[in-house]
């Protein structure tokens, strides 16, 4: 059949892929454009099954609040490159993946997500929509995380949509919980409480103090030594415990007695920071 340069180049606007891509599919489909983009998908799907091992250094956070149900859900969208993190597409895909999450019956795998209705869109699956962005783009994508916490919750995107943070609370106070998420962002605690902090990184810590103390105080007696070790210690538990450390929007006082006078109770830290679990 044949199929003329205006069809092509009408096809190619539509899919944006190349054209000699667009006229092959065309052709073999009869003219037909609904059959051409299945069959520039599966051709795509092949493709990016042979890059599948490509590293996905980009990509972007997504956070989404369901007021009605009082649920919160946050997703990790994973790309190769920053260009196409930040395309119109990539971000609306993004956020319509935390907004089904949060406003739909929930997922339990990426692919349960997926095969759920696009937002508005009852008849255009996440999936469906996935797909022809992989097929135009071309690059491997990856959901590589989703989160979902019911009841009250702070929440923080930064702007850049690299650091994500929720933290759920008992208590009511969502606005003093959401400042806090923002400090989290900023100040990068290790660990909601210091008995939560890895014990193999506090032991080490603990280690190194010991050889430092020592080897700068080689002639004070082991009771004072031990109090050195003891003072620094305490130093490193609180600067990367988030309860121990000093609030950002006052230090003078300790997010856990920041959070006393609010009347909440942080119940998690969700902390994430784009391609690092």
């Amino acid at each position: 059949m044949e199929i003329s340069a205006l069809q092509v180049k009408a096809f190619r606007d539509k899919t944006g892929l190349p054209m000699m891509e667009c006229k092959k599919a065309l052709v073999e489909a009869g003219g037909d454009e609904d059959k051409a983009i299945e069959i520039l998908r599966k051709s795509g799907a092949k493709t990016m099954a042979g890059r599948a091992d490509r590293e996905t250094e980009a990509g972007r956070i997504a956070i989404y609040t369901n007021k009605t149900k009082n649920i919160t859900a946050m997703v990790e969208l994973l790309c190769e490159s920053a260009p196409v993190s930040n395309t119109d597409e990539f971000v609306s895909l993004t956020n319509a993946l935390a907004e089904q999450l949060a406003t739909g019956n929930g997922a339990k795998t990426a692919d349960d997500l997926l095969a759920q209705p696009f937002p508005n869109k009852p008849n255009v699956t996440l999936k469906h929509v996935y797909d022809e962005l992989v097929n135009k783009i071309r690059e491997v994508f990856k959901l590589s995380r989703f989160v979902v916490v019911e009841g009250n919750a702070g929440s923080y995107l930064h702007h850049n949509a690299a650091v994500g943070v929720i933290l759920p609370i008992d208590g009511a106070n969502v606005e003093l919980a959401r400042d806090i998420c923002m400090h989290v962002a900023s100040m990068k605690p290790q660990a909601l409480r210091r008995e939560d902090l890895d014990k193999a990184v506090v032991d080490k810590e603990r280690e190194i103090i010991i050889a430092q103390v020592k080897q700068q105080n080689a002639n004070k007696p082991d009771n004072i030594i031990q109090k050195i070790v003891d003072g620094k210690m305490n130093a490193f538990l609180s600067e990367h415990a988030l309860l121990a450390q000093p609030f950002v929007k006052d230090s003078a006082k300790t997010v856990e007695q920041v959070c006393k006078e609010g009347n909440i109770t942080i119940k998690e830290m969700i902390h994430w920071e784009l391609g690092k679990k």
